[in-house]
C-alpha cells in the first residue's frame, strides 16, 4: 500500500481583518479532512476587493499570526505579501506544490468566493491542480457551487452533506469537495463597521486581536 501524502490545506484571504468565522471554518475542514498543515495566507493586494478600507499587509498578517498561535497545525504565511502585486492563487498554489512536492493540496474557500472563480486567473489550471473545499456560508447554498462549473467538472464534484467523512482524500484525484459546517455569521466588513463606531467586536475576533485593532487604532476613520 503506497504511504499516504501529506495532506496540506491553503486558506488565502484578504483577512481584513480575520475573525472567529475563519477560524471555526478551518477547524471543522482541518478535522474532516484530518489536515496535517493548513496555511492561513494574507493576499498582498486582493485582485477582487473594491476600494473597502483594507489595512496594511503588515497589519493583516500579524492579526493572523496571533489568530492562530494557539492552534499547532495552523500556520501564517506570508508567501503573497512577500510576492507583492496582485495576488494570483494560481501564483501561490505553483509556489506551494514547489515547496511541498509530494503533498496534496486542498485549496479552502467559502461558496461566496468560489461563485466567483470563473473571473480568477488561469482558474482551470487552479481546479485541475489541487482539491478544493467550499464551505458553506451565511446567505448562501452550497449547491449554487454546482450551477458555476462546466460538465466536464461535476464528476469531481464530492457533496459531503450525507458523509460526514471524506474516503480517501490522501490518495484519491483532485476533488471538488461541498462541506457544509455551521458558520458564524461574522464578517469583516461588520468588525471594521464595528471598530469604526466604537462598539466592541468582543466574540467576534480572537481576544489578541481585539487588543490588536485596539492598540494599532486599525479601521478607525480620523
Amino acid at each position: 500500500m503506497p504511504e499516504a501524502k501529506e495532506k496540506i490545506g491553503l486558506f488565502g484571504g484578504t483577512f481584513n481583518p480575520i475573525h472567529l468565522g475563519h477560524i471555526r471554518a478551518a477547524e471543522i475542514a482541518d478535522r474532516v479532512f484530518a489536515l496535517d498543515r493548513l496555511f492561513f495566507i494574507p493576499s498582498y493586494i486582493p485582485p477582487h476587493k473594491g476600494s473597502e478600507q483594507i489595512a496594511s499587509p503588515e497589519h493583516r498578517l500579524r492579526m493572523v499570526e496571533l489568530a492562530v498561535e494557539p492552534f499547532p497545525q495552523f500556520h501564517p504565511s506570508s508567501i503573497e505579501i512577500d510576492a507583492g502585486g496582485k495576488s494570483y492563487s494560481i501564483r501561490t498554489l505553483k509556489k506551494m506544490k514547489m515547496r511541498y512536492p509530494e503533498a496534496r493540496i486542498f485549496f479552502l474557500l467559502g461558496v461566496d468566493a468560489f461563485l466567483e472563480i470563473e473571473t480568477w486567473r488561469d482558474y482551470e489550471n487552479v481546479l485541475e491542480q489541487c482539491s478544493f473545499i467550499i464551505m458553506s456560508r451565511p446567505q448562501f447554498h452550497l449547491e449554487e457551487a454546482h450551477e458555476v462549473l462546466s460538465k466536464k467538472y461535476s464528476q469531481r464534484i464530492v457533496d459531503l452533506s450525507s458523509s460526514s467523512t471524506p474516503e480517501d482524500t490522501a490518495h484519491s484525484a483532485n476533488r471538488i469537495y461541498l462541506l457544509p459546517i455551521q458558520a458564524l455569521d461574522i464578517s469583516s466588513t461588520e468588525v471594521r463597521t464595528r471598530v469604526n463606531r466604537n462598539q466592541s467586536v468582543k466574540g467576534l475576533v480572537p481576544e489578541s486581536v481585539e487588543h490588536y485593532l485596539k492598540e494599532k487604532g486599525l479601521y478607525q476613520i480620523k
